[in-house]
């Protein structure tokens, strides 16, 4: 028994080696900016194309929130060269599968095909780049998708506000301050020539990474991304101001009432640093070992031993200029959210006063390795981790060696990040809370 135990222990470590085996790969620009990255890797007959470019909500006007998210649908509409509603059976008829996501600072498109269909992939994104239609047809249509959209997850869904309420409340200048999926009013009072001028500024080569990643050959995929990204004019330089947020120095005590909950919820929301950050890692090895995932010290405290929280969760926000750690719990029985934030409180000052054990460290540092090997399993992953890191923490290479930045973390620096970041006045504290009945 022990020899079998013994051996598929070797087995599981073996194959943890091999799957975290360094990801090569090689990048270049074009002449007109577009940065490009390959990886070839021909174990399987599978390929990934994907462009990133570098514009989220962060990059909207103020009084023209969401445009972001709203070109992510748009710009499955049509080209010039592909019917409208035409493009998912494009995809789907190649053999694959795609779709794309909007964040505060990137926007993301992604398809993945056998490997004999990679040159779709690339016409597909190259076409999106070069000849999209920005017509008053697609732009009405995807308004109603939006507007369902926000409906089915914002507006009434269960704490589906949370993401939006935190961020007004953590910052009052900074354009993170608004949700993602913006205002319907501003896409609504929006003109044709408002969405074509976004196109124009963001939508460029320059502005944009390309990965392909798979069963390819290099020298001919070149070739085959010259021809069709190659003649795509370069756009004008895009000028972005930084806006620096004041430190939040006394605690924001903030309340928001959602017609669809029962059950209260407190949150408490601490800015922090930009995710290239070393101290934005120390922070994610606190976020895990505090409250990701039943294993974690405020899970196990409130939900398994003390049973006085329904639900712990964190609110995960990574992001180029400020991240931030977020913690929330909901109450059961007769216990209040202000139980809870006491609670939360006396394991924040733990980990800020005495070390972490050896034992829950050690717990840490294997959790962040099996993530790290999850995170480059596929081609897919691999292709939205080298587009990641390049666009928003400026080192492609960080596929390879972000794993040794968590290695190389000690258990003094986690309780001098926690003393530093996770104080009670440098916090939002939003009570979401049910929508008052009226008695009447």
């Amino acid at each position: 028994m022990k020899r079998k135990l013994f051996l598929g222990l070797f087995m599981l470590i073996i194959g943890n080696f091999l799957y975290a085996q360094e990801v090569a790969f090689e990048e270049y620009d074009l002449d007109n900016g577009l940065h490009v990255i390959l990886h070839q890797d021909n174990g399987a007959p599978v390929v990934t194309t994907a462009v990133m470019y570098l514009v989220g909500s962060k990059d909207e006007d103020p009084e023209k929130t969401g445009f972001a998210h709203f070109f992510e649908h748009l710009l499955f509409e049509g080209t010039k060269n592909i019917e409208r509603g035409q493009w998912d059976q494009i995809v789907a008829s190649s053999g694959g599968s795609g779709n794309a996501n909007t964040f505060l600072d990137r926007t993301y498109y992604y398809e993945t095909f056998p490997s004999n269909s990679l040159e779709t992939g690339l016409w597909l994104e190259s076409e999106r780049l070069m000849h999209p239609i920005i017509g008053q047809v697609g732009v009405d249509t995807q308004k109603e998708v939006v507007q369902e959209e926000r409906r089915l997850r914002t507006d009434n869904s269960p704490y589906g506000a949370i993401f939006e309420q935190l961020l007004k409340n953590l910052y009052s200048e900074h354009p993170y301050r608004w949700g993602v999926i913006g205002s319907l009013d501003h896409l609504a009072s929006a003109t044709l020539d408002d969405f074509k001028n976004f196109n124009k500024t963001f939508y460029v080569p320059n502005n944009a990474v390309l990965v392909v990643a798979g069963d390819i050959d290099s020298e001919k995929t070149k070739k085959m991304i010259q021809d069709y990204f190659g003649p795509i004019p370069k756009g004008a330089d895009i000028k972005r101001n930084k806006v620096i947020e004041k430190p939040i120095t006394t605690t924001i005590q903030a309340s928001y009432n959602d017609p669809n909950i029962q059950i209260p919820a407190i949150l408490l929301a601490y800015r922090t640093p930009g995710q290239a950050e070393r101290d934005a890692h120390v922070i994610n090895m606190i976020s895990t070992y505090l409250s990701d995932g039943e294993s974690s010290k405020l899970y196990k405290k409130l939900v398994d031993d003390k049973k006085m929280a329904l639900q712990i969760f964190s609110v995960p926000i990574s992001a180029v200029d400020y991240s931030s750690y977020v913690v929330g719990a909901l109450p059961v029985g007769e216990n209040s959210i202000q139980d809870l934030k006491k609670e939360i409180d006396e394991e924040i000052l733990k980990i800020q006063m005495d070390l972490i054990s050896e034992r829950d460290y050690q717990k840490l540092q294997n959790k962040f390795e099996n993530n790290f090997v999850n995170a480059n399993s596929s081609i897919q992953g691999i292709a939205n981790s080298l587009a990641d890191n390049y666009m928003l923490k400026n080192d492609t290479n960080l596929i390879n060696t972000e794993i040794d930045i968590y290695r190389s973390i000690t258990r003094e620096e986690i309780r001098e990040v926690a003393k530093k970041y996770l104080k009670v006045n440098q916090r939002v504290e939003l009570e979401y809370l049910p929508e008052q009945k009226d008695a009447n």
